[in-house]
Parts: structure tokens; C-alpha cells; sequence
């Protein structure tokens, strides 16, 4: 079956940090492009980052220098280092995996999601202050 499993959210203060786990099964995990995503309460869901199979990632204004992507190819697995948490990071976090093989163009400009087509179940996250 293919599938993706999120795991690693939980409540931390803000200035906290997390780290996050996606395990993708069912499919050769290193050849796709993976992103995490996140919907905050009362958002749509917005794209953080992604990342390629050659290991370039693409991060979001409000993520960068605080986030960090990494992909272990040998565990299927995809991380998502989180430091200086904020209130504003609180939501359900989301991994994806690209419907080809390269990450959607778009997704530089647009941080949409577009173009990912397999979901995994969602972790939240939630920041107090």
C-alpha cells in the first residue's frame, strides 16, 4: 500500500523545538520530491518547504532559517527540523509526495499544492506562548 505516516508533533513552548518524521512506503521513497505542509486554524494549507531528489530544498519566507529539511532515503524516511517555534507555527503538519518525480515549478512561486499527490495523514503542532 502506498502511503505516507507523519509522526513527531506535539505542544512546546515558543522558542521550542521539533522534529518531525515522515515514513513513505509502498514506492521507491528516493525518487520523488517531498514536501511538508502546514494548515493553521482558519488558513488554507500553505506549502514550507520542498525538497528534490537531489537534495535542493525550497523554503518558504516564514520557515526559512528556522526549518530544515533533510530525507534519509535508506530509512524512506523525511524530516522537518523545526527551531524557534512561534505561536503562528501552530497547525497540522502535512508531508507530500509529488505526483512525478521532480518537484511541481510552481511550487517555488506559489507554495501551493499543486502537483502532490499522495497525503499523509497530518501530525499538529501547537506553539503557546
Amino acid at each position: 500500500q502506498v502511503q505516507l505516516a507523519e509522526s513527531g508533533g506535539g505542544s512546546v513552548q515558543a522558542g521550542g523545538s521539533l522534529r518531525l518524521s515522515c515514513v513513505g512506503s509502498g514506492y521507491i521513497f528516493s525518487v520523488y520530491c517531498m514536501g511538508w505542509f502546514r494548515q493553521s486554524p482558519g488558513k488554507e494549507r500553505e506549502g514550507l518547504v520542498s525538497h528534490e531528489i537531489d537534495g535542493i530544498a525550497t523554503y518558504a519566507d516564514s520557515v526559512k532559517g528556522r526549518f530544515t529539511v533533510s530525507r534519509d532515503n535508506d530509512k524512506k524516511t523525511l524530516y522537518l527540523e523545526m527551531t524557534d517555534l512561534k505561536p503562528e507555527d501552530t497547525g497540522v503538519y502535512y508531508c507530500a509526495r509529488s505526483s512525478g518525480r521532480l518537484c511541481p515549478r510552481d511550487f517555488q512561486t506559489t507554495f501551493g499544492s499543486a502537483g502532490f499527490g499522495l497525503w499523509g495523514q497530518g501530525t499538529q503542532v501547537t506553539v503557546s506562548s
